[in-house]
């Protein structure tokens, strides 16, 4: 006969299961980031902007999932922005 699990048991293994698919998201919260800053650092705009807003819009949905708070997300959505503005900004007055 199979033996029973104990709360802590699971609660232990539930915890492990959502630690593994928490850092997968925020793994690739941090890969768009880089990729972005990258695309910003050679002068692509149109690649840079394409980046922005896939990172824009995976930030979004980790927050909704819980994995990032509101007030994180705020801050790197506004720190990559600010990059994005002031690097191409000083292009375009050109």
């Amino acid at each position: 006969m199979a033996t029973k699990k104990s709360s802590a048991e699971k609660r232990h293994a539930q915890s492990e299961v959502r630690r593994l698919h928490n850092k997968a998201i925020k793994s690739t919260c941090k890969t768009y980031a880089k990729q972005f800053v990258e695309a910003v650092l050679a002068k692509d705009k149109a690649l840079a902007e394409a980046k922005l807003k896939l990172l824009v819009s995976n930030l979004d949905s980790a927050r909704s999932k819980g994995v990032l708070t509101r007030n994180a997300v705020s801050r790197k959505k506004s720190r990559m922005m600010k990059l994005f503005n002031t690097s191409f900004a000083a292009a375009s007055a050109e």
